[in-house]
């Protein structure tokens, strides 16, 4: 039986080292910041991520590219022809047409390499959420699991990562379609904070809003505090828009209320950041349901 490889894409926000530690593979992406394209690695090796939300505070717009069916096809092949097989864990393909790139590269190395399994599966996920599943992936395949047996794995329990959102800059939810001008006028000069989820079908939808940044903040900790499962066995990740004390924050309310295996606090990265913009909050952790 031959190996196989499990890859993700830079959307992810996987931390380098854990990406490095776990064998995963990430396929970059790009993103424009004024008049430059970049593309996305986990090392942050064309453009550091302090440096992305200086930019965007400062007023330069950022946007963002799909990952094309050539990008795919490069990136599988060179894993083929080391002998290995591809589990592919993508991006929602509810937010991005990504995740159908892959599906046609997939389809067309399989027919050039009948031998060889590629499989991508569609996480619904996005940011930490996608890197938590990627996680719990490697670490079946780790204790054994084949390829077939693990996609079927992901595949039983994608829609068990929770993902809650809160936004400091209303702006960036104007500019990506999910909030009218007016709204965002009237939501900065009120300080309302809107609370958004992932969804079952991988789409970002807005929750509720509230008055203020910490509360803000306690309503995403409810959310964990009311969905959550066996937290003493679980990896939490946080993700933040270059605001690390909130996120410490939210950590502090986590840990004082529960004795969990881990939390993890890592940066947004520029793919999901240039639509929440700095001060963007995330959580993400296993839960009964989304």
């Amino acid at each position: 039986m031959r190996d196989y490889i499990i890859v993700t894409d830079a959307t992810s926000d996987i931390p380098n080292e854990m990406a490095n530690e776990l064998n995963v593979k990430v396929v970059p992406m790009s993103f424009s910041l004024g008049e430059k394209n970049y593309n996305h690695y986990p090392d942050y090796r064309e453009l550091d991520i302090k440096t992305f939300y200086d930019k965007q505070r400062a007023g330069q717009t950022s946007l963002t590219t799909q990952i094309n069916v050539a990008v795919y096809l490069d990136f599988f092949e060179e894993i083929i022809k080391s002998d290995k097989e591809v589990l592919y864990i993508s991006f929602s393909s509810a937010l991005s047409s990504t995740y159908q790139s892959s599906v046609l590269a997939a389809k067309e190395l399989n027919e050039k390499y009948p031998d060889f399994k590629i499989i991508t599966i569609d996480s619904k996920a996005a940011t930490l959420g996608e890197t938590l599943l990627v996680k719990l992936a490697a670490q079946k395949k780790s204790e054994g699991m084949n390829i077939e047996d693990l996609s079927k794995w992901v595949d039983d329990n994608h829609l068990k990562v929770c993902h809650y959102f809160t936004v400091d800059d209303l702006n960036h939810l104007k500019r990506g379609g999910r909030m009218t001008a007016m709204t965002a006028f009237i939501g900065t000069a009120l300080d309302i904070k809107p609370i958004l989820h992932v969804n079952d079908e991988g789409k970002l939808i807005p929750l509720d809003k509230v008055r203020g940044r910490k509360k803000a903040l306690k309503v995403l900790f409810n959310y964990l505090a009311e969905l959550s499962e066996n937290l003493e066995e679980q990896t939490i990740f946080i993700g933040h828009g270059d605001c690390i004390e909130d996120a410490r924050y939210l950590e502090s309310l986590i840990k004082e209320a529960y004795k969990v295996k881990e939390v993890i606090i890592h940066p947004i990265g520029p793919i999901i950041g240039s639509h929440t913009g700095p001060g963007a909050i995330t959580l993400f952790f296993l839960g009964k349901h989304r």
